[in-house]
């Protein structure tokens, strides 16, 4: 198990929170955490930016050319 302080709401103070037994294989990885004084559960996780390139076929010039 790891542990982390972490801000707990229910305690209303930083805690020591650690990852329970993992049942999915993350091992110290696990984004689910406990926190020691009360049980309170935390999900910690990350989220990534995808650009999105503008509407149309792929090699398509997204411009016009003026006339």
């Amino acid at each position: 198990m790891s542990e982390r302080e972490l801000y707990c709401d229910t305690c209303e103070g930083v805690e020591p929170f650690e990852a329970p037994p993992c049942v999915d294989g993350h091992g110290a990885d696990c984004p689910e955490l406990a926190c020691t004084g009360c049980g309170a559960a935390l999900l910690v996780t990350t989220f990534a930016v995808h650009l999105a390139r503008p509407a149309g076929r792929p090699g398509q010039a997204t411009h016009r050319r003026a006339a």
